[in-house]
């Protein structure tokens, strides 16, 4: 007899209850993006097809976006630390465009994904509900730390999906 998982959103420990459900969900879509990335190649992390973006720009590109919208909107900071900042040698999208990442090895993109990761879960951990909700208010848009999580877990599962797509097309699978 198997025992059948039972498919649930947990929180994190360690995390107000809310918070610690919402970054548990945007661990588990890292988690799944990373479980995939085994084994790739550096011509597969590269490799353009058409006019779409590589894997490794994708990958620059998700962990840039994260630490904007932390250290922007969350934190209301316009500086990123320099140990961030560091990460980040090529601006994202200079016109308009996603820049084209080459030659920066899988161990490079893993370590700037979880490097703002880690700084992220760091903020997060002594957050209260009050400051989750609190509403940011900036010159374009006011934003609550809560729409941020929702907003970067939609991010990140969207380019997962044409990641996971560029991966089926490279190896022809």
């Amino acid at each position: 007899m198997t025992t059948k998982p039972t498919l649930k959103v947990r929180s994190l420990p360690g995390y107000e209850p809310d918070i610690g459900r919402a970054l548990w969900c945007l661990e588990d879509v890292r988690s799944n993006l990373t479980k995939r990335l085994k084994g790739i190649s550096q011509n597969e992390l590269d490799r353009k097809i058409g006019s779409r973006q590589s894997i490794g720009s994708l990958l620059y590109h998700i962990a840039y976006v994260e630490a904007g919208w932390l250290y922007g909107e969350v934190m209301e900071q316009e500086a990123w630390d320099t140990e961030i900042e560091e990460l980040f040698p090529l601006d994202g999208w200079p016109d308009g465009n996603l820049i084209h990442v080459v030659g920066d090895s899988i161990e490079t993109h893993l370590h700037r994904l979880n490097k703002v990761r880690e700084t992220l879960l760091i903020h997060f951990r002594s957050m209260n509900l009050e400051d989750w909700r609190r509403a940011r208010v900036l010159d374009e848009y006011d934003v609550t730390p809560e729409w941020v999580i929702y907003h970067l877990i939609e991010h990140e599962a969207h380019h997962r999906g044409q990641i996971f797509q560029l991966l089926r097309e490279i190896r022809g699978d």
